[in-house]
């Protein structure tokens, strides 16, 4: 199962758990509406790989370890501070995603919420965080990595609470939930006051505490990241069929000037310009061939090779090969193309398409931890340049008077994912994706039934 939300500007993300399975293959098409005019010249492939698509893994696991019991640990000397730090990084990180991903199902489902669920969302973060607070250490090294994390911890808490409230529909509940939300938030609010968490200066200020809080997400994350390594393939390979593409070139023109001066003999003006002649045709027909058979030559094998290193140990704990290139509509797998639900329109489609095959090694993993958590922002900003500025108008009648009313243009992408973890079935999923020149407007998505994919 894969979660799709929209971040700030033209981000799309996309996060998933990576199951027991050793063995994963993730797939993505994403079909760009055809007047946006994109193809390989206008964004190059290897271009769009490197600055829109970006991915990263975390460790993760369904029981998180409790600080309360590695803070004892590490007061009687049995945890070093490295190991204490580790183990709250994970309690918090666990929290933050969670409490991320419930919030992001409330919002959804704002329309039909009730009240015993926004009680539940809040009662789980409220008891959290009392087990997080439940024993502060009294040593300084291990005080500084606590008041990091709960600090973090308050300020996104109070950030997705008051998130909710501004989406909340004003039906029968609005004025309970609303108010049960703001005392959640002031709470919060009030106990990085009294630790003295944030300066007067930075809590007044919007963008430093933002950014100071971007930090601590980043502290916060960066001991159970995995660390990564990305190598292009067919550096050797290019290198070999280049050498061999110019001694053939060079072989053939060396043979057809030396035919020349037999035949015309002597050096003079007519040779001169056949020779011109034939280097002129080296040169025209050298690098189309050479790209013609690299093309031939790694098509359908992968481009990258990403390998993955445990942050403490540096050992490889797992790799991960990827593919991306442009496809014709014609040329997508008729599953994909069933859950797209082929029309008209598709067929002026440019699908780009992104493909990962990944084998992991849940044995070098942190202990306790068989599982990973993978998180892919995909950068549609190179798109969004494409597409025409300004907006167009619509006009209305309106108690007998037209009116013409301003409407800013947008283009539709449908997003299809495919994923198969170890021998299960595939899963494919597809969002519609509303995208203006400014921000990705709406996504949302399609449920599929049991004819178009195996998820239903």
């Amino acid at each position: 199962m894969i979660f799709a939300e929209r971040k700030d500007g033209h981000l799309l993300k996309l996060s998933r758990i990576l199951r027991e399975a050793t063995e994963h293959r993730f797939e993505l098409y994403l079909f760009v509406p055809g007047e946006l005019g994109l193809n390989s010249t206008v964004v190059p492939e290897e271009s769009f790989y490197h600055n829109a698509i970006h991915t990263s893994r975390t460790y993760f696991s369904d029981r998180p370890h409790l600080p309360l019991v590695h803070s004892r640990l590490a007061e009687r000397g049995k945890l070093t501070p490295e190991q204490y730090r580790l183990s709250l990084s994970l309690y918090g990180y666990q929290y933050v995603v969670g409490l991320e991903q419930s919030c992001h199902d409330l919002r959804n489902h704002m329309e039909t919420v009730e009240l015993e669920k926004v009680e539940e969302v809040v009662a789980l973060a409220q008891d959290i965080l009392s087990r997080l607070r439940r024993r502060v250490p009294t040593d300084d090294t291990l005080r500084k990595y606590y008041t990091n994390i709960d600090n973090y911890v308050s300020w996104f808490t109070e950030q997705r609470l008051l998130g909710l409230v501004a989406h909340l529909p004003r039906n029968g509940d609005y004025k309970t939930v609303k108010s049960m939300l703001l005392d959640v938030c002031q709470l919060e609010r009030q106990h990085r006051i009294e630790h003295q968490y944030n300066t007067a200066h930075a809590s007044d200020s919007l963008s430093r505490i933002s950014n100071k809080m971007r930090l601590l997400r980043r502290l916060i994350e960066y001991p159970v990241t995995l660390k990564e390594k990305t190598r292009e393939l067919g550096g050797g390979e290019q290198k070999l069929l280049k050498s061999v593409v110019t001694a053939v070139v060079m072989t053939t023109v060396s043979l057809a000037a030396y035919e020349v001066r037999e035949t015309l003999g002597g050096i003079s003006m007519m040779v001169i310009f056949a020779l011109a002649l034939l280097y002129a045709l080296r040169e025209l027909f050298k690098d189309d061939l050479r790209n013609t058979l690299w093309r031939w030559l790694r098509k359908g094998r992968p481009k990258w090779r990403r390998q993955y290193f445990d942050v403490h140990s540096s050992q490889p704990v797992g790799r991960q090969l990827e593919w991306f290139d442009y496809k014709r509509p014609s040329r997508v797998p008729d599953e994909v193309r069933a859950v797209r639900r082929a029309s008209i329109s598709q067929r002026e489609e440019v699908v780009m398409f992104y493909g990962s095959h990944s084998r992991m090694l849940p044995t070098r993993f942190l202990t306790g931890y068989e599982q990973t958590r993978e998180s892919l922002q995909l950068d549609l900003s190179m798109l969004a340049r494409l597409m025409e500025k300004g907006s167009h108008h619509v006009y209305q009648l309106k108690d007998n008077q037209v009116a013409r009313q301003p409407v800013e243009k947008r283009y539709l992408f449908n997003l299809v994912t495919r994923e198969v973890q170890g021998q299960k079935p595939p899963v494919l999923q597809r969002w519609k994706v509303v995208v203006s020149r400014s921000k990705i407007v709406e996504i949302e998505e399609i449920p599929q039934s049991s004819k178009n994919g195996k998820k239903l």
